[in-house]
C-alpha cells in the first residue's frame, strides 16, 4: 500500500490536530461567542482533519511537503537515494 499522499509531517500533523481541538473547544464551549464563535465551531475541523489525514489540500498544489518522500512514493523528480 503507497502513502505517497501524506504531506504532511509528524510534527506538522500534532500541531494541526491541536489546534483544530482548541478551536473547537473555544468555538462549541462558548468560550467565544457570536460570529467568532459560530466561525471557530466550524473552521476547527480543518486543521483537525488535515492533521488526522496527514494531507493538506493546500500543500498539493504547490508540491510542498513537511514529510520526508520515501523512495517508492517519491514526488521528487530524482531518485531518493538510501545509504
Amino acid at each position: 500500500m503507497s502513502w505517497s499522499w501524506i504531506n504532511e509531517g509528524v510534527w506538522d500533523r500534532i500541531i494541526r490536530v491541536a489546534i483544530g481541538v482548541a478551536l473547537l473547544y473555544l468555538g462549541w464551549s462558548g468560550a467565544v461567542d457570536g460570529a467568532w464563535g459560530t466561525f471557530l465551531k466550524y473552521f476547527g475541523f480543518f486543521p483537525l482533519a488535515t492533521g488526522l489525514s496527514g494531507f493538506c489540500v493546500l500543500y498539493a498544489p504547490f508540491g510542498y511537503r513537511t514529510n520526508r518522500p520515501t523512495v517508492e512514493g517519491s514526488t521528487t523528480k530524482e531518485e531518493v537515494k538510501v545509504v
